[in-house]
């Protein structure tokens, strides 16, 4: 049934099988971040995953195993051959027991290490040797992020089909401010293995559009509004909740991208209507703002001709979306 019409984004990104009881194994590597692991091992089980962990050398300096064993309510594996596990090969035993492999935090060095396809030590060689769905929450200094080799990395694994969970932005352990914080890890959470919330929307293509436009007066001056799309975001979050393919078609806000959704950053109203247009031939829903004439909001200290000229030029952007 068609649905009348909104308007969402959709993450390129594929989105993985959110089920229930998936077997899911957590990789912890040597970052400030991994104190939020234990939370995330939590939160997944009560999602209903069954969870092992999997720790680094450099992780055992940051977070002792004791804590996740406990929060799993497993034993922690951290060496390549097991004398304990089956045939002492302990990766090929986690590998073939995996349906979904999640690095959290991933620092940068591992994140190389993966893009190169090194296998040194358990987790890389597990990576190698697993048919599982892989993500990776990255977490690092915000030079690091910005670094190309960084972001080259990150465009290798995403090619291969990792899924890239983050980061997010603030403060970080280094003083300095900015991308590169572990996502939340009721977000992680939420991404891999959902809510359990009916998915009466599954198969719904959904577009939105959420914040301010920027209406140019002159190269220097322009005329918007205060608009802080919270309520497009609150929205397209809920529709993929619920199971729909989501694009959201953004004006020039500071919001992170919800997981799992689809984003078209725009800055004027008309570049809003031919993104939203470009995107609503397949949607069955799609949702957007008015805009209503307010004359008095401009209040121009010029002759009446030429304050007229320039409202009527901002009223023709506008009326895209009567």
């Amino acid at each position: 049934m068609k649905l009348n019409s909104v308007t969402l984004e959709y993450s390129m990104i594929p989105i993985f099988r959110m089920r229930r009881n998936r077997r899911v194994l957590v990789g912890v590597t040597g970052g400030i971040a991994a104190y939020k692991t234990p939370d995330l091992v939590r939160r997944l089980a009560e999602r209903g995953g069954d969870v092992r962990v999997v720790m680094t050398e450099a992780a055992c300096e940051f977070i002792t195993p004791l804590t996740l064993q406990a929060v799993s309510g497993h034993p922690v594996h951290r060496f390549l051959l097991d004398a304990e596990a089956e045939s002492g090969m302990s990766h090929i035993e986690l590998a073939r027991w995996a349906e979904l492999i999640v690095i959290a935090p991933g620092t940068a060095n591992f994140i190389a290490g993966m893009a190169g396809g090194k296998a040194d030590d358990l987790l890389t060689t597990l990576i190698l040797a697993s048919e599982a769905e892989i993500a990776v929450a990255p977490a690092m200094n915000r030079q690091m992020w910005q670094n190309s080799a960084t972001r080259d990395n990150l465009e290798t694994l995403r090619q291969r089909g990792v899924l890239i969970i983050g980061p997010g932005e603030g403060g970080q352990a280094c003083g300095e401010i900015g991308l590169g914080r572990m996502k939340e890890p009721d977000d992680i959470a939420q991404e891999l293995l959902g809510d359990g919330m009916p998915k009466l929307l599954a198969g719904v293509r959904v577009v939105l559009t959420a914040g301010p436009t920027w209406e140019a007066i002159d190269p220097v001056r322009g005329i918007t509004n205060r608009s802080s799309g919270k309520m497009g975001f609150a929205l397209a979050e809920a529709a993929r909740d619920f199971g729909a393919e989501v694009t959201l078609v953004c004006g020039p806000v500071e919001r992170a991208s919800p997981p799992g959704i689809k984003r078209v950053d725009v800055i004027s109203a008309l570049d809003m209507f031919k993104a939203v247009q470009e995107q609503i031939s397949d949607a069955d829903v799609c949702g957007r703002n008015r805009a209503h004439e307010r004359t008095c909001k401009i209040k121009a200290r010029q002759q009446k001709g030429q304050h007229d000229r320039c409202q009527q030029r901002i009223w023709r952007k506008w009326s895209i979306w009567q």
